[in-house]
Parts: structure tokens; C-alpha cells; sequence
């Protein structure tokens, strides 16, 4: 059974859900559990030089960002109740980020860590991201920080391959599959389908693994998880991340119609119309008589001013499907 927890490494909720998580699992003795992490940014904004958090506090919009990771409570509830969580379960003894710090690099690392040396490995990196960014009061957007973070958690290699840039397609990857699937906080535990969003108790984690493991779901192939994910985002109004998934599938299945309906509906709201109209027409071209197709070659037609020869392809639309009628 696989375990994806959706966080952002400076959210304290976090932290505090990795203990639960690992107390959940003490006592479990279902299937073997693998923990895999998955990045969310709860402060997409932070400025690439990371500020001191004592001056971000005095900041009211850098603190409605912060929120994000308990939207239940006001910052300032939340920065006292959670220093007296986090004591509770054992994080410390010293509690506090420091700094206003860009997560993104730190994903990198974490998602790398993953590839590297799979869940064992990526769950030590994590660990000690989270150590330095909230007990040790480290600046994690600096690459010493990493650097050092990557050398205590057995990943050396890391840091070079930071360096060259690897890891930033698999970390936008899963901050797309993540919105997709409708993550919308830090933490988010999601097993099987099923979704926990928040630090939860022990218990209710333990609960949500029983439910899993009952249900035994079928898993999808990738490929279809991806398209499905892809075409959940075009319904989300981002039709650019949509195009971000399905490129694997557009270079490996480019024959695959629907894959070619979704890339060419995803370019036309991101109003790329000669693309749009470029692949409407080879799929009208192969089957004349889908309606749907029609439809959409006319309207990309028509929003590029061209109303004389969208005319024929709406006309036959709505022959074929009445509801297209105008």
C-alpha cells in the first residue's frame, strides 16, 4: 500500500503529520506501507532571498499566505497552538522557522532523494529538511543548508545534482498531478483514492489505511492516470499545466485520439489556435462524422476571424448533434 503525503516543507502542520503518520503506522499490521512525499507550496510568492520571519509576521499579506497550512485558525493561533503540538510530539526541543524561505529547491531535493534511493531514503531527506527548517533555524533555501541537509541523510549526490538542475520537471509534474487530484492543503494523506487532508490524529490516519486496505482499488495504468489528471486540470480552467501532462503521452501515444482531442481543446483555451486547428483538422480529416470535433474546429475557426469557413463544420455539428446548434 502506498502512502502520498502532499506537503510543503514549511508548513509546521508538516512536521507535526509525519510523527502522526509514523505513530499511525507503529502499530499497523495490515500490508507493508510505503510513505512516499509529494511537494505543495502554501507560499508560491517567497522571495528567492529568503527574509527573516520576524519581519514577515509584521507583513499581513506574507501572513495570509502562510495561513494556508491551518486555513481553520488565524496565524497567530496558529503559531502558538502549533508550538505546543509540536512539543507534544516530541519535535524540539527549540520550535520555530526562522525565515521566509523559497521550498522549492528543498522539493527538488526530496523528490530527487526519491529516485535516487526510493521511500527509505526520501523519508530521511525530508526528516532533516524539516529539522533545519523548523528546530535547527536554518535558512533551507540556501544551497550550504541543502548541501549539509543531503550529507546527513546518506543522499551525497544531492548537491550536484541540484546544481545541474535536475528535478525541477518532476517536481512541476507533481504540483500539477497534485492539483489535479484536488490537493488543497499542507498536509494532504492520500492512500488509495481517498483523501485526509490535515494533521489528523493517529487514530484517524490508522482508520483511513483500514478503509484503504478494505477497499483494495484497482490502480490505473499510468497512462491513464496521467490523461484522466491532465483532463481533471483543463476542467480546472489550466489548460497550460494540461499540456505539461500530457506531453509524455503526445510523444508516445500521438496516435491515440483522445490524447490528441485533449492536447487540441487544451490549445485552443490557452488560445493557441493555429495548434488547435492544426490538430481538429487531422482528427476531422480521419472521422468527419464526430460532431464534437466539428464543433470545436468551428469555433477555433471563428475565434480566429475566419466566419465563412467555420460556417460548414458548425452546420454539420449541429446536423449531427442538435444540442450544437446555435
Amino acid at each position: 500500500m502506498r502512502i502520498e503525503i502532499w506537503a510543503d516543507v514549511v508548513c509546521a502542520w508538516a512536521y507535526i503529520g509525519k510523527r502522526r503518520v509514523e505513530k499511525a503506522l507503529e502499530g499497523w499490521d495490515g500490508e507493508a506501507v510505503e510513505v512516499v512525499w509529494r511537494p505543495f507550496r502554501i507560499d508560491p510568492m517567497a522571495p528567492a532571498e529568503s527574509l527573516p520571519m520576524a519581519e514577515v509576521l509584521q507583513d499581513p499579506v506574507a501572513d495570509a499566505a502562510l495561513q494556508q497550512c491551518a486555513p481553520d485558525m488565524s496565524p497567530t493561533e496558529n503559531r502558538v497552538r502549533v508550538s505546543e503540538i509540536a512539543a507534544a510530539e516530541g519535535i524540539g526541543p527549540r520550535w520555530g522557522a526562522a525565515w521566509r524561505a523559497d521550498s522549492h529547491d528543498a522539493h527538488r531535493l526530496i523528490a530527487l532523494a526519491h529516485e535516487a534511493g526510493g521511500s527509505a531514503l526520501q523519508n530521511a531527506v525530508m526528516e532533516e529538511v524539516l529539522r533545519a527548517h523548523f528546530v535547527d533555524a536554518l535558512d533551507i533555501a540556501r544551497p550550504e543548508t541543502l548541501a549539509a541537509v543531503a550529507g546527513r541523510a546518506g543522499f551525497p549526490e544531492g548537491p550536484k545534482l541540484l546544481t545541474s538542475g535536475a528535478g525541477e520537471e518532476t517536481v512541476r509534474e507533481l504540483l500539477l498531478r497534485g492539483k489535479a487530484i484536488g490537493v488543497k492543503t499542507s498536509p494532504t494523506i492520500v492512500v488509495g483514492g481517498e483523501a485526509l487532508a490535515g494533521a489528523h490524529a493517529p487514530a484517524v490516519i490508522a482508520e483511513l489505511l483500514r478503509g484503504a486496505a478494505a477497499a483494495a482499488p484497482r490502480e490505473l495504468p499510468a497512462e491513464v492516470e496521467r490523461f484522466r489528471q491532465a483532463e481533471a486540470l483543463l476542467d480546472l480552467g489550466d489548460p497550460l499545466g494540461c499540456l505539461t501532462l500530457l506531453g509524455p503521452l503526445m510523444q508516445e501515444h500521438d496516435d491515440d485520439r483522445n490524447v490528441r482531442l485533449l492536447a487540441a481543446r487544451a490549445h485552443f483555451h490557452s488560445a493557441q489556435l493555429g495548434r488547435a486547428r492544426a490538430g481538429l483538422e487531422a482528427l476531422a480529416a480521419q472521422a468527419p462524422d464526430d460532431s464534437y470535433v466539428q464543433l470545436m474546429l468551428g469555433r477555433v475557426l471563428e475565434r480566429q476571424g475566419l466566419p465563412a469557413e467555420a460556417a460548414p463544420h458548425l452546420r454539420m455539428a449541429a446536423a449531427m448533434t442538435p444540442m450544437y446548434e446555435n
